[in-house]
Parts: structure tokens; C-alpha cells; sequence
């Protein structure tokens, strides 16, 4: 038994049993487990009917273009007459990405066309399998551009209802027949076979058109690209749809276009340079026939044939010289094909590369052709307002000065050798003074045929070097691995979202509940008085009671009602054991608001006490709202408090009644009449006298009396009593009102207070030791448990009754 006289002023501590709120939540335990099913059933449905999405990859390697041009295998001494540059990983992976070259893969493989067969629960994409086909009359630039929902639905083994949800089309067509709508004309067949009945029991079919442009942004937003290997140059093409087949399609068309337009730009390139080499050596040949003609001439006019014979001596010493001559004027002409070529021709165009290692002209010539690609690959997919476009242009106006510049001053650097050189040949020619002046002439025009035979047959020499590289032209990429679908689905991840179902079917009741308990400022039971508890004795709990349940105890009642309040008995019995008085106990029955049980608590008390053979006197108090008459079988003729405090004639005696009802005999006060000033009344000396001469003759005198936060007649009364119980009721009592009784008592305006909590619903709670809910044994330990039958017999007599 917990003691109920010490309640000193304690520091407040922690009330949180962790326990005692995990049983809060256990109290709901099939609610729980309802959501917890619901939430597995949702996911297993939403596995069920959910289309899943796999993975779809394909590998392919990039080639190094330098190692298999075929341009620069081949034996020349010289550098290839143009050299592709590598255009990096990053700009393959953009091409790859490129808008160009996606639309050009979908409009091969007719993506921008969808097939879908309408189920009972989900819709299903019919990827080559679809049983009809729709083919257009219309150009394609149409089709391309227009965006359509048919709906097409078999009727019979000829004809089906064709139905276009914008315009809410819907008529009935023969197959094979020239549809009409809009701006597009089109037939649609069966591919369900030959077998007759087949067409017309087909579930019908959803027919999606799509603008090319949109389809190819979809694949381009879906499509991930990433580098492996060692030199990073092996690409992973892989995307993720509900239609495997179909990605594998795209992937592998893909690889092929990639791989085909490359091949394109390089065979593009060599024959740019094939058709430069044959326009110079077309100018080359005429100038080696002008050369030729003007020693026939020169020969015929000096009447000679040989005039190198005595020129042997001489040619030996400076044969040295005239070598680096020739190369220098070979070195000219050739910076002058080029100067004449950037100007002559359009914006933008590739220049060959020939070799020229003076001022830097054959890195200059590169770094030209890798712009011009790189600018051309951007505008297949763009136009020349595109950022990039517009800084590659600025680059290539920037580089195509600099070759100018380059040239210029090349230009300048050879003449001064060939001035140099000449200087010397003439300071050597003037020391063989003798040498006759036919010779230097007929060497100068020799010179000259010399330079144009060798530059005609170097420039043979590149021609076939472009003709070689046009035909053996190599791959840009190379595939590893065709397009597979990994086997298990990317999305939905079955067991990922059937604990993730459970988990929130779990999670949505218990946070439901979480809710409701913040939300409720309600007592419920003794744990949540702990902080009134601390300054005011709790001595125990009356149970709720059922509609076939009565409403007051009797004599050997063993009933969970009865049992309670013998246990609240007992507790007040060791609440007044020190209290040594020759006159009865004066108690209070009061609450704060009114419907919280103080009557009926007052009344069923009075009987407890006297079911022990005590005199007791019940006194209803609460003149305002009076209640006691409504349990008690006394007449409402007879007098109450209120004739009691407003007329002094009436005696003691005269209010006092017998109240007979059941087998516990005990006296009573009926309220009264309801008076129109029950305060002034309470105030006179009536009450005390009436207190003073009830508690000489009773061993228990309780009070009803009214509510202390409603009214002040309570507490104009309450010196008078010996020990007040402060009736609490559950499931009604807001928490916030818990803090008046503990300030009542402070205040000192009540006297000695103890709690009762009412009307508590012991079915919510299975834990319940630390709150009372238990008692050991449970309110009716020892009452026979009554058979089916018998309670079925006993309901049945009670009907007749």
C-alpha cells in the first residue's frame, strides 16, 4: 500500500516511462497490423502491375586515328599530305549524344511510332509484336513533326472503330482502307496472321506518334555514356526502358550510324585532297611544258646542244649549294599553293598538309583542319548561332591570320638564304670569268625544269597516298559487345519496395496514433496524474461501467464496481487513521467541472461505508444542479438543505431521510428546492449547525457538494470538512485542469484533498501494475465465471422480466 500521508514538496522530476507509452501504441495493436498488411498489399500490387524497366548496354572502342590511317602507312619520306586529328573521347561522346545523329537512328528504326495493347489493369507496349501496322501516305517532314493518339479497336475480320482523342474522332474502317485526318493520310493492316477470326478477337490497340525531335531528346536524356579501361578509350552506351528489345535496336543502330559517319568525314577529307592535288598538278604540268619549250627555244637560238660539258668542274664545287637552292624554291612554291589556296577558297574548308617543317606551317595547317571538323560536327546538330560555333569561328579567323603571318615571314626567311646563295654563285661565277655566258643561262632554265619535274612528281606521289586512305579508309569505333539486357529488373526492386510497403503500412498507423495521443489532453489514467499526484494523495480508481451494468453497489456485491470502492474505502480509512475525534468524519465529495462523477462517486461511497454497519449520512450540497435524488428512493416532497438553510423553523430531524432503496440502509439529505441565492444560503450558520449536530450522531457524514471551478459554494464550505475528495474522471478531465485541485491545496482552500479517478476504461490498458489497473488479482477476483449458457438464460430471463 502506498503511504498516503507523506506528500512533501518534492523537485520535479522526469515522468516518462518508455514502457508506459509503448503500450499506448500496443493498445491499437490490430489497427497496426491492419496497416502493416495493407501496405505489404499495396507494394505487392504495385510490384505486380508495375511494367519493370532493365538495362540495356553496349560496348564499343574508340580507334586511334593516327595508328590506322592508312595515309600515314604508307612509305612516303614526307609527312601525309593531310593528318586527321584525334578529336578526343569527349567529342566522340557528344557526337554519340548528338541530336543529328539520334534523330537520324530514330526515324530509321520508325521509334517515333508506339504500339500499345490495352489491358483490364496495365497497358503494354507491343514492340514488333503489335498486331496491326499503320503505314502513312503523308511525306515524312509531316509525320516527323505531328504528335497523335489513335485508338484502333477490331470489330470483325474487315473493319474496326478508329478513334483520335483530340479531336474526338471515332468511325468505323475497312482494313486496307486510305484513312483521312487532319493533315496526315493513312492505312492501317492487320499482322495477326492468316488464321481466320484472329483480327477480330485482337484487344485493341493504342497507336502513339511523336514528333522525331521529342523522341530523340528522350533517348538523349535516358542514354548514360561512360569511359573504361586503361587508356579510357572503351565507351558504355546502356539506357534504361520497359522495352528491352527496342533498346537493344537503338544501341546497335546507333553504334552502326556513329561508326558510318565517320568513316564519311574521313573519306570526305581525302577526296578534298585528292581534288586539290589534281588542280596543281594540272597548273604544275602547264608550267613544265613553258620550261621545256624555253630550252628548245634558248638551244635553237644560241645554236647549241650541250653547254654543261665544260661547266663539270664548276657544278662539282657548287653542286652543294644548288641543292639547298632547289629545296628553298621547291619550299616557296609550296608556301605559295597554300597562300593562294586560303585565299581563293570558301569560309571554313580543310587545307592540305604538305609538309612544310619552316616557321611552323605544318602545325598551324593541323591545328586549321581540327577546327574546321570540330565546327562542322557542331553545326550537324546546331546552327552557327551556337556559343561554341561562334568561339570555334573566332579561333579559325584567329589561326588563318597567323598562317598568313607564318607564311609571310617564311617567305622572308627564304628568300634571304636564296639571296645569300645567289650572292655566293656570284662571287664564284665572277672568278671563272672565262666561263662562257651561255652557260648561266641554260642552267637557270634547267634550274627552273628541274623544280617542276620534282614538284610534278611529288605531288604523284600524295595523290595515290589520297587515293590509298579514301579506299582504306578505317573505323572510328570498333564494337566489342553487341546490346544485351541484363536478366534482373533496374525498376521497380521488388524486395525494396515490399519492405518499404510494410515499413509505411507500419509507420502511417503508429504516426496516426502518435497524432491522436498529442492531440489528446484527456486523463485517461493514473500514470497521467503523476504531477497532481506528487502534492495531493491519489487513493484509487473507479471502473466504467457498462449499460447493463447497475449504477450502485449492494450488500456482498463482488462486482469490479464494488471492488473499487471497498479499495478506496481502505485508502481513506488509512488517509483519517490519525485524525482522533469524539464526533464522525465531515467529507467532501467536489470536482472541478460539472459531469465528472462527484455525485455518483458520493453516493456509492456513502454505501460502501455503510455496507460495514457504520451510520452514515449522505448530504447533497450541490443545491444549484442537484443529482442525489435521481439514486436515491426518498420521497421529492420531503424537505432538503435548502428548506434546512433558508428556513430556521425547520430541525435537523426534518430533513433527514431514510433512503430504502437495495439492502444497505443509510440516511440522506436531499438538496431542495433550487434556490435563487444558493451562495448567500451556504454563507449563514445553517450549514455549520447542520455539520456540528450530523457529526455527533453519524459516524460518516458525507457531502455532495457542487463543482469547485464552476461555482464558489464549495469553497465557502470548506472549513467545515475533515477530508476532501477531488474527483477526477477519465476521458474527461482536460490535463490543463489537473494543476487547480494542487493550487486549491496550496492555497490552503480546500482541506486535506485526495484524488479519485472515475469512469476509467480498464479494456485500453494492458499494462497497467504501475497504475493500479491490476490490483494483484483484477476487480472480481473470486466470482464464479458464469457459463455461455447461463448468461444467455439469465438475458433472456431479464427481457421477460
Amino acid at each position: 500500500m502506498e503511504e498516503l500521508n507523506d506528500f512533501t514538496e518534492e523537485k520535479e522530476e522526469s515522468t516518462f516511462d518508455l514502457k508506459a507509452e509503448l503500450f499506448k501504441y500496443l493498445t491499437y495493436w490490430k489497427w497496426i497490423l491492419l496497416g502493416f498488411l495493407i501496405g505489404g498489399l499495396l507494394a505487392y500490387l504495385y510490384n505486380r502491375y508495375t511494367i519493370p524497366k532493365y538495362r540495356t548496354e553496349a560496348t564499343m572502342m574508340i580507334v586511334d586515328d593516327q595508328g590506322n590511317n592508312a595515309m600515314n602507312a604508307s612509305p612516303s619520306a614526307g609527312g601525309a599530305i593531310f593528318s586527321l586529328g584525334d578529336d578526343g573521347i569527349q567529342n566522340h561522346i557528344e557526337k554519340l549524344k548528338s541530336k543529328q545523329l539520334v534523330e537520324s537512328v530514330v526515324d530509321e528504326l520508325d521509334h517515333n511510332i508506339s504500339y500499345f495493347i490495352e489491358g483490364n489493369v496495365i497497358t503494354v507496349e507491343a514492340y514488333e509484336s503489335s498486331p496491326v501496322l499503320i503505314e502513312f501516305l503523308t511525306p515524312e517532314a509531316i509525320i516527323h513533326s505531328i504528335s497523335k493518339n489513335l485508338f484502333v479497336t477490331p470489330i470483325s475480320d474487315t473493319s474496326f472503330i478508329l478513334e483520335e482523342e483530340t479531336s474526338k474522332y471515332s468511325e468505323t474502317h475497312k482494313i486496307g482502307e486510305i484513312i483521312t485526318l487532319g493533315d496526315i493520310k493513312f492505312t492501317i493492316l492487320p499482322k495477326s496472321g492468316k488464321v481466320e477470326g484472329t483480327f477480330r478477337r485482337t484487344s485493341p490497340v493504342h497507336i502513339r506518334i511523336r514528333p522525331l525531335s521529342d523522341v530523340a531528346a528522350e533517348y538523349i536524356s535516358k542514354m548514360q555514356i561512360s569511359q573504361k579501361g586503361q587508356a579510357q578509350d572503351i565507351l558504355v552506351l546502356s539506357i534504361v526502358q520497359t522495352t528491352p528489345e527496342e533498346s537493344e535496336d537503338f544501341l546497335n543502330k546507333l553504334m552502326h550510324r556513329f561508326n558510318e559517319e565517320g568513316i564519311k568525314d574521313k573519306q570526305e577529307v581525302a577526296e578534298n585532297t585528292t581534288a586539290f592535288i589534281q588542280d596543281r598538278l594540272e597548273m604544275i604540268t602547264s608550267e613544265l611544258d613553258s620550261v621545256e619549250g624555253n630550252i628548245a627555244e634558248f638551244k635553237r637560238e644560241n645554236q647549241i646542244m650541250d653547254v654543261g660539258s665544260g661547266a663539270s668542274q664548276f657544278q662539282t664545287k657548287f653542286s652543294a649549294a644548288e641543292q639547298e637552292i632547289f629545296n628553298l624554291e621547291t619550299q616557296l612554291e609550296l608556301l605559295k599553293s597554300i597562300e593562294e589556296l586560303l585565299r581563293n577558297q570558301g569560309n571554313y574548308e580543310l587545307l592540305p598538309e604538305v609538309g612544310i617543317s619552316e616557321g611552323g606551317i605544318s602545325g598551324l595547317v593541323n591545328s586549321y583542319n581540327t577546327l574546321i571538323m570540330e565546327r562542322n560536327l557542331y553545326l550537324e546538330g546546331g546552327t552557327e548561332r551556337n556559343p561554341i560555333v561562334k568561339t570555334i569561328t573566332e579561333q579559325l579567323d584567329s589561326l588563318r591570320e597567323n598562317l598568313f603571318e607564318s607564311i609571310k615571314s617564311t617567305r622572308n626567311s627564304l628568300n634571304l638564304r636564296l639571296r645569300e646563295l645567289g650572292e655566293r654563285e656570284n662571287i664564284a661565277q665572277g672568278a671563272f670569268s672565262t666561263f662562257p655566258g651561255l652557260e648561266k643561262g641554260m642552267r637557270s632554265i634547267q634550274r627552273q625544269q628541274t623544280i617542276k619535274e620534282q614538284l610534278y612528281l611529288f605531288l604523284l606521289q600524295r595523290r595515290e597516298e589520297a587515293a590509298i586512305s579514301f579506299a582504306a579508309t578505317a573505323s572510328v569505333a570498333r564494337v566489342i559487345d553487341d546490346a544485351f539486357t541484363i536478366d534482373s529488373p533496374v525498376d521497380p526492386e521488388p524486395w525494396l519496395i515490399l519492405v518499404g510497403g510494410f515499413l509505411i503500412g507500419l509507420i502511417i498507423p503508429i504516426l496516426i496514433i502518435f497524432l491522436k495521443n498529442m492531440l489528446d489532453t484527456k486523463v485517461h489514467h493514473k500514470g497521467e496524474l503523476q504531477g497532481l499526484t506528487k502534492h495531493v494523495p491519489f487513493i484509487g480508481e473507479v471502473p466504467r461501467i457498462t449499460s447493463d451494468q447497475s449504477e450502485q453497489i449492494e450488500l456482498n456485491d463482488r462486482s469490479p464496481l464494488a471492488e473499487s470502492f471497498r479499495i478506496l474505502r481502505t485508502n481513506l480509512a488509512y488517509l483519517i487513521q490519525n485524525k482522533k475525534k469524539e464526533r464522525g468524519e465531515i467529507i467532501y465529495i467536489t470536482s472541478t467541472i460539472k459531469g465528472e462523477g462527484k455525485t455518483f462517486v458520493s453516493y456509492n461511497m456513502a454505501r460502501t461505508l455503510a455496507s460495514t454497519g457504520k451510520k452514515v449520512l449522505l448530504i447533497g450540497a450541490d443545491i444549484r444542479n442537484p443529482k442525489l435524488h435521481r439514486y436515491a428512493d426518498v420521497s421529492m416532497g420531503e424537505k432538503g438543505l435548502s428548506d434546512y438553510l433558508y428556513d430556521f423553523e425547520v430541525r435537523e430531524e426534518q430533513i433527514i431521510s431514510k433512503d430504502q432503496s437495495g439492502s444497505i440502509k443509510m440516511d440522506m439529505v436531499l438538496s431542495g428546492p433550487i434556490p435563487p441565492n444558493p451562495a448567500e444560503l451556504l454563507m449563514n450558520d445553517r450549514m455549520e449547525q447542520l455539520l456540528q449536530y450530523t457529526s455527533k450522531v453519524y459516524d460518516y457524514v458525507l457531502v455532495d457538494t457542487a463543482p469547485t471551478m464552476i461555482v464558489t459554494d464549495t469553497l465557502l464550505i470548506s472549513p467545515l470538512a475533515d477530508t476532501t475528495l477531488y474527483v477526477v474522471r477519465a476521458d474527461l478531465t482536460d490535463k490543463k485542469m489537473l494543476d487547480f485541485p494542487k493550487e486549491l491545496k496550496q492555497q490552503g482552500k480546500i482541506k486535506s484533498p485526495a484524488i479519485i479517478l472515475n469512469d476509467v476504461d480498464y479494456s485500453k490498458f494492458s499494462y497497467g501494475a504501475k497504475y493500479g489497473y491490476s490490483y494483484g488479482y483484477g476487480y472480481g477476483y473470486g466470482v464464479d465465471k458464469e457459463s455461455r449458457w447461463k448468461r444467455i438464460i439469465n438475458r433472456m430471463k431479464g427481457k421477460k422480466s
